[in-house]
C-alpha cells in the first residue's frame, strides 16, 4: 500500500482483533483525525500562512508534519523553508486561527456514539493526542467529548511526543492499566507507531494518510471509520447488563 492509496472501505484484520492474546479492559484514543475533522482545516490554515509569507506547503510537506507534535516539526520547517523559518510565529498563528476556525468542531463519523457506547459500560477511556493542553482540552470541550474521557493526556504531559510510545503508557498509567490491555485508535502512521510500540492493540482508523505495509503490519485491525467498531465494541465490552 502506498500513502496515497485507495480508501479503506472494510474491515481489515491483520491479525484478526478478536484474537488479541490479553484481556482489553480499556481504550484510548488520537484526537485530530480520529475524533475531530481538524485536519484537513490544519492544511487549510498552514497553506494560507504559508503563502502570506510567500511560501508553497506543498500535500508532501503537509504529510510529513502529520501526527509530529508542533514543537518537534521545526526541523521539517527548517528542511524545506530554511533556518531563518520563524517555527514560534508560524506556530503561534496556526494556534490563533485554528482556534477561531474551530469554534464548531467538527466531529469524525462515529466519535460521539463511540465514547457514549464506552461510558455506558463502564470502560475507562483515554485520549493521547500530540496537540498542546490548551488546544486540546478547549476543542474536545466545545466538541461536547470533554466529559466522557477519565484522563486527556496532551503534548504537555509527556517528554517524547509520537511516535516515541510515551504518549500511549502515560495514558495507560493513568487509567491504572497495562498498555496490553487496552485498544488504541488511531489514524496516523507516526500514531500507529507509538500505539503500537506501547503494546497497545492498535486499530487504524485512517483519516488524510493511508495504512502503507509497514503501518498494516503493526495494526490489530484497520477500519474505514469509528462507526464501524460494532462487533468488537460487544466482544471486548459486554452491555452492562450482560455483566
Amino acid at each position: 500500500m502506498s500513502q496515497t492509496a485507495s480508501k479503506i472501505d472494510t474491515i481489515i484484520q491483520t491479525p484478526h482483533l478478536a484474537e488479541w492474546p490479553h484481556p482489553i479492559k480499556g481504550v484510548v484514543f488520537d484526537m485530530d483525525g480520529l475524533l475531530l475533522d481538524t485536519e484537513r482545516l490544519y492544511k487549510q490554515v498552514m497553506v494560507e500562512i504559508c503563502t502570506e509569507w510567500d511560501l508553497h506547503m506543498s500535500d508532501e510537506i503537509f504529510i510529513s508534519l502529520v501526527g509530529i507534535p508542533s514543537n518537534e516539526s521545526a526541523k521539517i520547517y527548517y528542511q524545506h523553508y530554511g533556518d531563518a523559518f520563524d517555527v514560534e510565529a508560524f506556530n503561534t498563528l496556526c494556534f490563533e486561527r485554528i482556534t477561531l476556525a474551530c469554534e464548531a468542531v467538527p466531529l469524525k463519523p462515529g466519535a460521539k456514539l463511540l465514547v457514549e457506547q464506552l461510558n455506558q459500560r463502564d470502560v475507562p477511556i483515554a485520549v493521547a493526542t500530540s496537540t498542546g493542553r490548551n488546544m486540546a482540552h478547549k476543542f474536545l470541550d466545545q466538541a461536547g467529548l470533554k466529559p466522557h474521557f477519565n484522563h486527556i493526556v496532551t503534548r504537555n504531559d509527556v517528554t517524547n511526543g509520537k511516535p516515541d510510545p510515551e504518549p500511549f503508557l502515560t495514558a495507560a498509567e493513568r487509567l491504572g492499566l497495562a498498555p496490553e490491555n487496552c485498544i488504541a485508535f488511531e489514524d496516523s502512521h507516526n500514531g500507529v507507531r507509538a500505539a503500537h510500540g506501547a503494546g497497545m492493540a492498535t486499530i487504524m482508523v485512517p483519516d488524510i494518510l493511508q495504512p502503507i505495509d509497514e503501518i498494516a503490519q503493526r495494526c490489530a485491525a484497520i477500519m474505514p471509520s469509528l462507526l464501524h467498531f460494532k462487533t468488537e465494541l460487544d466482544h471486548f465490552f459486554a452491555p452492562a447488563a450482560q455483566k
